[in-house]
């Protein structure tokens, strides 16, 4: 899941206990090309405010205003998007040439509503992965443990219902801020991460600036610690200072954390291996956890080089693709 998913999730909770109905809308599935992936959200209001989107915003502009008109008034409506044999979605082609279909839920500001979104915003944070069931008919809806991994939507046409995964947002904690820290934080921002950076060190934060990232003023071992890590993190050590990046090794192993990464060279990582055995009380699969040195091999010689192989080395081990497979 990306952050974005949780804004949306946000803004849609936040509306509700203002009163507001809402609507929400997932991309069920794609075929062709799509800008955005099956299980990606928008939510709207009556009046057409929105947060999130379905994709590069043809299909959000028709939707929006047939809302606007007071279309959608079920509790569950399916469009295909792009596609002429569907007629309520064929009067939109989209420019990729693609087909895409949408579920649209109506979802009044009542108890129930409260209630699943509050579970849906719990699940993003990281208590657990969820699958969030879907009756296509009666709009009623409920959830299941999520038995595994899997595709995000999951649809069965006898039962009339949809199934959709729900997991942790993708989290990125930066241990200390460098010139790689920079790009890697733009980076992570446009792969849809949600950005912490830590940083004990007044005189570094004092001149590094992103707009939605949150900065914590703390050691990053200290906030790996804190229990700010779940199954969707990643975690990346880029100051070459080994009093940052050994200790937040050493606290991001303890955690379920899918991807750890610490910046060195291959002489560097091996005696920091050394230390982190000997200082650190690391074991072998402790170690075999750690990726050093960080990122794909790409020949990367500047900070914006090597911040780019560090997230291409996140995302593959995020879609399961092993090196040999690139």
């Amino acid at each position: 899941m990306q952050h974005l998913d949780l804004q949306v999730i946000e803004r849609a909770l936040a509306w509700a206990r203002e009163g507001e109905t809402v609507w929400l809308c997932t991309v069920l599935a794609t075929f062709g090309s799509s800008p955005r992936e099956p299980g990606s959200w928008l939510v709207a209001r009556g009046d057409g405010r929105h947060v999130g989107s379905l994709s590069g915003g043809c299909v959000e502009e028709d939707f929006l205003a047939r809302l606007c008109d007071g279309e959608f008034d079920r509790p569950v409506t399916v469009l295909r998007y792009g596609d002429p044999d569907a007629p309520q979605g064929a009067r939109v082609a989209l420019p990729c040439g693609g087909v895409l279909e949408v579920l649209i839920e109506r979802l009044p500001p009542d108890s129930p509503t409260l209630v699943h979104l509050e579970v849906v915003h719990a699940t993003l944070l990281g208590r657990r992965r969820l699958m969030r069931c879907v009756d296509l008919a009666s709009g009623v809806r409920h959830f299941l443990d999520d038995p595994g991994p899997g595709p995000r939507v999951v649809r069965d046409g006898e039962r009339g219902t949809v199934q959709m995964r729900i997991a942790p947002a993708a989290r990125l904690i930066v241990a200390g801020i460098s010139p790689v820290s920079q790009y890697c934080v733009q980076f992570a921002q446009a792969l849809g991460f949600e950005v912490i950076v830590c940083d004990p060190r007044e005189e570094v934060r004092r001149d590094f600036a992103a707009p939605g990232v949150e900065v914590q003023a703390v050691l990053p071992s200290q906030f790996i610690a804190s229990g700010a890590c779940h199954a969707a993190t990643a975690v990346v050590a880029l100051t070459h200072d080994p009093r940052i990046d050994d200790l937040a090794m050493i606290e991001a192993v303890r955690t379920p954390a899918f991807y750890i990464g610490v910046m060195g060279s291959r002489r560097t990582s091996e005696a920091r291996a050394e230390r982190l055995r000997r200082s650190g009380g690391l074991s072998e699969a402790d170690i075999a956890r750690l990726h050093m040195p960080i990122g794909l091999d790409l020949g990367s010689k500047t900070p914006a080089e090597i911040a780019l192989a560090v997230m291409a080395d996140i995302v593959r081990v995020q879609r399961g693709r092993s090196r040999d497979a690139l």
